[in-house]
């Protein structure tokens, strides 16, 4: 197991072959497993780094810095520490916004960057409904957890998968909820035409947690964005239709060169 020490606290990351620098980022509460697919597949002619985020699978869990601010802040400073020239950035729903703040404010260290079923902007005013997620999850984090965690998948996938998923949820720390808040305040549409990195949003054609108008709307904002939809996927389309995204991610990254 690797490890390395970013604003103070020590991040566990997987390293894995040769070439262009991948560095793949999960989304809220899970960690670089859900990308054991990707890796597997890409290894054999890129280098592949799946990282945990602070508080989440087997990384250091800190008392604070649960923001989008300070994730982007231990993205950039990962790459620096691991001497990173121009990786690619993926990030999967909440991290998709990391990777949107550290491009715009570091475009020179970055590739490209790929939000993956990322929500951006949308959970932004919705503040009642986080609000009631975090009053749930207070009450009941195992229920709360049960309940919201199959809408992440398309229908029909494996009840495994599913209990894999709220199992590293509950392996998380209890902080990483600051994200919810955080989240709910966040827009970053003013500033994404300002975005100097070349950018491709990936996106579950079922995702019902954020809708394909969202990754639309980005994509039209930011010069140069290309969009693709990931046919019969939900928001966790790396994992419930790994091959489309596997084969959709080589596009994207073939036409980001």
């Amino acid at each position: 197991m690797a490890y390395t020490t970013v604003n103070g606290t020590a991040l566990h990351y997987e390293d894995l072959g040769a070439g262009r620098p991948l560095v793949f980022l999960h989304g809220w509460g899970t960690s670089g497993r859900v990308w054991d697919a990707q890796a597997a597949d890409l290894m054999a002619d890129h280098r592949v780094i799946t990282l945990d985020w602070r508080g989440c699978g087997r990384s250091e869990r800190p008392a604070d810095g649960y923001t989008i601010a300070q994730l982007a802040s231990d993205l950039l400073e990962f790459i620096d520490a691991l001497a990173l020239d121009q990786p690619v950035l993926i990030g999967s729903s909440i991290a998709g916004a990391f990777i949107v703040e550290a491009a715009l404010a570091a475009p020179d260290r970055i590739g490209a960057i790929i939000p993956v079923d990322s929500g951006v902007h949308h959970f932004s005013g919705l503040q009642d409904a986080m609000d009631k997620l975090l009053t749930d999850l207070r009450a009941d984090r195992a229920g709360t957890l049960a309940d919201f965690v199959p809408h992440w998948y398309r229908p029909g996938v494996s009840t495994a998968m599913i209990d894999w998923t709220v199992r590293q949820l509950l392996e998380s720390t209890f902080r990483i909820d600051g994200l919810v808040t955080d989240q709910a305040g966040y827009d970053p549409r003013d500033r994404v035409s300002g975005l100097r990195v070349p950018t491709h949003f990936l996106h579950g054609e079922l995702d019902t947690e954020v809708p394909l108008s969202v990754p639309r709307e980005l994509a039209a904002l930011i010069p140069g964005a290309g969009l693709t939809v990931i046919e019969g996927a939900g928001h966790m389309s790396q994992q419930d239709q790994s091959d489309r995204f596997t084969a959709a991610l080589r596009a994207a990254l073939t036409n980001l060169h």
